[in-house]
């Protein structure tokens, strides 16, 4: 650590301390407090170094705890590799992937510490170990220990018994998760029931002995005489009460499990099933596509984008939302609307782009009445007049593209202005497109005798 001489601490007992104090925190839905944990290991480290101040302790009491959740990984997991020969006896290095301490939310969002299965089989030195027969053997070798004086082992033996108690409280809770999630991936039929009948006649019978422990201890613990023998009986009469507190409590979890079953069996059964899982991005497209050339990665994370950025969809209204809508009644008029604030008014100036005399000259090279054209005649002429003209003459152009006779002769003009296309393209060096041919038409308006009947929705027409 480059913000102090780490030497001096040992950092793995540090490490085995915070996830102790994790786990005993620990209950069937909650977990311990990063404020609690980090004050209890603090405590711990200023005992390794007495001669540091107090903040490099708290520094190093957050280091560790970060070190354990893995804050530097996305996923937050240790990977470590191993050997394994496959079924054609090659050899091969594979990855395992696991967790020590998770951060969790509770039912109410707030945030506590978790640690993992495997953080803690570190705490009690074992593997893969069947957590009831452990932790019978450990009681066993508890009242041995006990009967024999030695309440200095028999205390760390307590200790693993009460991290064996909290493994099978997670056991039990891992099961109940993994129903709520997906009653059809866990086995109510056989497994679980057997799991379940097991689990309460191990705690009845473990809250027995270890309160059978208890009272020997305590009685132990008034009897005696020497300072520190009646000590070490007061710790152990305070684990062993812990691990009954904590059977008692999974013992209350274990009869209302069946309940849990049955509602989230009712639940399931009558909603929708997903059509499609969860997509990964960071897992199944970002990490495997940086593995890949730009062009071979092309591919899928265009494909993944094209399919993912979808169509708005539109809301729609909810028709108890909408019931109320309705029937609410409306809100009566005031009959006055109050003091009307005086407008603050600022006079706008020309913004007008053209002026009178442009106007006229424009209409005066669009007049053509006997002629016809090319817009690119006009624009050069508009040109060689003044240079914002040719603007104004293109603008009038595109308008008599599609004359609105009717408009004219209700003005009562005698002509209008008339532009097709001429099929060639534009030539001129500020405008493109295609070239028109302009002329002026003489309107003449249709009486009733001579109404053309194929053209009769027509007020008049165009020579």
């Amino acid at each position: 650590m480059e913000w102090a001489d780490a030497r001096t601490y040992q950092m793995a007992e540090i490490g085995l301390h915070t996830i102790d104090q994790v786990a005993i925190a620990m209950d069937f839905d909650t977990g311990a407090s990063r404020r609690h944990v980090l004050d209890r290991v603090q405590r711990f480290v200023a005992r390794q170094a007495p001669n540091r101040v107090d903040e490099e302790h708290a520094q190093v009491a957050r280091w560790v705890l970060d070190s354990l959740i893995n804050l530097g990984d996305v996923e937050r997991a240790f990977r470590r590799p191993y050997g394994a020969l496959d079924a054609s006896g090659v050899y091969q290095v594979r990855y395992f992937p696991f967790k020590l301490i998770v951060e969790r939310r509770d039912a109410t969002g707030v945030l506590y510490l978790h640690a993992s299965h495997e953080a803690l089989n570190v705490l009690v030195g074992a593997l893969d170990t069947d957590v009831e027969s452990a932790q019978e053997a450990a009681e066993v070798k508890l009242a041995n220990l006990i009967r024999r004086g030695k309440l200095a082992d028999a205390k760390q033996v307590a200790e693993q018994a009460r991290i064996r108690t909290i493994q099978y409280g997670e056991l039990i809770h891992a099961h109940l998760e993994a129903t709520r999630r997906n009653i059809a991936s866990v086995d109510w039929l056989e497994a679980v029931p057997d799991l379940l009948s097991e689990a309460l006649e191990h705690v009845q019978a473990r809250v027995r002995a270890e309160r059978a422990i208890s009272k020997n201890m305590a009685e132990a613990r008034d009897e005696a005489v020497d300072p520190i023998r009646k000590r070490r009986a007061a710790e152990l009469v305070e684990i062993v009460e812990d691990c009954i507190r904590r059977h008692i409590r999974l013992q209350k979890r274990l009869l209302e499990a069946r309940e849990v079953f049955r509602t989230e069996q009712d639940r399931q059964q009558f909603s929708l099933a997903p059509h499609r899982s969860t997509f990964d991005v960071f897992g199944q497209l970002l990490r495997p596509a940086l593995d890949l050339s730009v062009a071979d990665a092309l591919g899928p994370v265009d494909c993944f984008f094209r399919q993912s950025t979808g169509p708005a969809t539109k809301h729609l209204v909810h028709l108890s939302s909408l019931v109320a809508a309705l029937l609410r009644p409306a809100p009566e008029p005031a009959r006055y609307a109050g003091q009307v604030e005086q407008p603050q008014t600022q006079r706008m100036g020309d913004t007008a782009r053209f002026t009178d005399e442009q106007w006229h000259a424009a209409e005066h090279l669009l007049h053509l009445p006997d002629a016809v054209r090319s817009l690119s005649d006009l624009l050069q002429d508009a040109e060689r007049t003044d240079p914002e003209l040719p603007a104004l003459v293109a603008l009038l152009a595109m308008h008599a593209f599609s004359p609105d006779t009717s408009a004219a002769l209700g003005r009562g003009d005698e002509q209008v202005r008339l532009a097709v296309r001429a099929g060639t393209t534009l030539d001129s060096a500020r405008f493109h497109g295609d070239d028109l041919w302009l002329t002026t038409a003489r309107l003449q308006p249709l009486g009733p005798a001579g109404a053309n009947p194929s053209r009769s929705n027509d007020e008049g027409g165009m020579q």
